[in-house]
């Protein structure tokens, strides 16, 4: 797989909680676009370290755990399967303590730079959604357009809370309150690709909007800049 430069970026980045996945994929199923969950990559980085017992603070050995990945994306029935060395993974990568161990892992420079070439792979015809942290600003920085989702940490946790009662999972809120904002100061002040809206970035707060809403909106900042016709 190889990139394709000339195929229309949509960009949507943002901190944990805010929608981007979800939003990222219905918007992907309704134009018929590619998909890039960039987070899964990380998350499936960290996987494969703990599965193979490499130290999560051991850069080089890490990097080269995310430039020899074997994963697959395989969806099925609207639903997508991420599979790691023949394992479906899918159900223990979106753990909040993957999440955290992928944050770590994430503010690695060696191993951002290994999972850069294999995100830029994913930009191909008839366009692509690109769901991150960095998409906009360094991994696709000439995006046809850049929306930076965000949410109150309140409002993240208490979506998170949801989330995890309706599959039976026990949390308690104050913690994920806490988990949230660890993990955003910690995606903030990292050296390398610090999580930030792009300087052309299109900011959406979602705390008090619908998530048809906000893929609504999207589309209509698509067609305003005649990425997609009025659908």
């Amino acid at each position: 797989m190889s990139q394709d430069a000339t195929a229309a970026v949509l960009a949507i980045d943002g901190p944990g909680g805010a929608g981007k996945g979800t939003v990222s994929r219905l918007i992907a199923e309704r134009l018929g676009w590619h998909l890039l969950d960039s987070g899964a990559l990380y998350r499936l980085t960290a996987q494969a370290a703990l599965k193979h017992e490499v130290a999560l603070d051991d850069e080089p050995a890490v990097a080269h755990l995310a430039e020899s990945l074997d994963v697959a994306f395989i969806a099925e029935s609207g639903e997508t399967r991420v599979m790691l060395e023949g394992d479906d993974v899918s159900a223990a990568i979106r753990t909040e303590a993957m999440g955290e161990c992928a944050s770590q892992v994430a503010a690695l420079p060696l191993v951002r730079q290994a999972l850069l070439a294999r995100q830029r792979d994913f930009q191909k015809p008839p366009g692509l959604v690109a769901d991150g942290r960095d998409m906009g600003t360094v991994v696709f920085p000439a995006a046809a357009l850049k929306i930076f989702l965000t949410a109150s940490a309140e409002e993240r946790a208490r979506r998170r809370h949801l989330q995890l009662q309706e599959a039976g999972v026990d949390a308690i809120l104050s913690s994920l309150l806490k988990e949230i904002q660890s993990r955003d100061a910690r995606d903030m002040q990292r050296a390398v690709a610090p999580l930030k809206p792009a300087d052309d970035a299109i900011e959406l707060d979602t705390t008090e909007l619908s998530i048809p809403d906000v893929v609504d909106h999207i589309q209509r900042l698509l067609e305003d800049r005649s990425l997609i016709a009025s659908i």
